[in-house]
């Protein structure tokens, strides 16, 4: 598959953000005994500040605009500070390498996976799956591009070791077109949605909401769909931290994960109040918003240590590998930490 490098993981700054970040976490944090918190957790917390990555979507967003997360740790002595937006993972996940965010902002398991294999020291802390997915490759609807198998000899965007790419490769695989017939041109969100819209690149590999607002602005169709088309999950939203943070801030960390839990449930319960918060800052119209509260997805979380989920995600990753989008296999378990 032929590749057109534009953005994605920095390998070499994640590796050297890793020194920075464990420096700051020896020297930059305000230190306070261990306590138990008010929830009845019972580890360990040397902060009363956590700083959380946000994106244009999602559960972050949501709870930043809602401000019931926030009340909740703050009834508990935490003071949350947002960090973004972020267009992506990759740049949350380089932000909490470099020391200037704590969390990353519950994005794809698979640029995380990547940074990892370069040397950071993230660990996963929560997963959250939402149903119905809704990743999609789209084209336009007069671009002469009816299925997968037309993809063959044409520019693709996607994003670098997210969900993208691996929803193209997946594609591809199934319906049987050679990888090395398609440009794949890597591109982050705000650059990839004009390039698409221009023509200078046929089709975009992309996740919800962009992807949605993309097919109503430029008149696209999908030609494959995340929901239905891919036969087993291959990615998974994660909340990511650094390992020496988890540890010195279990009671914390746990806090955040619960936090955020009672925030997917009031998302689930509540679809189109969720989807009009998101609209209000991606700015699209209503027809895009009515069709996402349509979907009705519901969140789910797993604990970082449930035996089962890491099943799946090994399978995931190990899928990952042995396609070359990254670049080793890794060991799930090992970077997977429940406090």
């Amino acid at each position: 598959m032929t590749r057109s490098d534009s953005s994605g993981i920095d390998r070499r700054r994640l590796i050297q953000g890793a020194g920075l970040a464990i420096s700051a976490a020896a020297t930059g944090l305000a230190v306070h005994p261990a306590r138990a918190q008010s929830s009845g957790n019972t580890g360990t917390r040397n902060t009363d500040t956590v700083r959380l990555g946000w994106g244009r979507g999602g559960l972050p967003l949501i709870a930043r605009e809602r401000g019931a997360f926030e009340k909740s740790l703050a009834d508990q002595g935490i003071t949350v500070k947002w960090v973004g937006p972020f267009p992506n993972h990759a740049p949350s996940l380089q932000a909490v390498v470099g020391g200037s965010a704590d969390f990353g902002f519950w994005g794809s398991t698979t640029p995380a996976l990547a940074a990892i294999i370069a040397g950071s020291p993230l660990v996963f802390t929560n997963y959250n799956v939402y149903a119905p997915r809704s990743t999609a490759i789209i084209v336009k609807k007069n671009s002469g591009i009816e299925s997968v198998k037309d993809l063959a000899g044409k520019k693709v965007a996607v994003n670098r070791s997210g969900l993208g790419e691996f929803l193209l490769v997946a594609a591809l695989e199934k319906h049987g077109v050679d990888r090395k017939t398609v440009e794949v041109v890597y591109l982050n969100p705000p650059d990839a949605s004009p390039a698409f819209g221009q023509g200078r690149v046929d089709a975009w590999s992309m996740w919800t909401p962009a992807v949605d607002i993309a097919r109503d602005q430029y008149d696209a169709k999908t030609i494959f769909f995340e929901g239905t088309d891919l036969d087993f999950l291959i990615d998974y939203s994660s909340l990511v931290t650094l390992r020496d943070f988890a540890t010195k801030n279990s009671a914390l960390v746990r806090a955040v994960i619960d936090a955020y839990a009672r925030e997917g449930q009031w998302i689930s319960d509540n679809p189109v109040e969720a989807e009009t918060i998101a609209q209000k800052e991606g700015k699209y119209g209503d027809a895009v918003r009515d069709h996402l509260a349509s979907l009705k997805r519901r969140n789910r979380f797993y604990e970082a240590d449930d035996a089962a989920f890491l099943a799946d995600f090994q399978k995931a990753a190990d899928w990952l590998a042995d396609r070359a989008i990254l670049p080793q296999r890794v060991r799930v378990a090992d970077h997977s930490v429940r406090v």
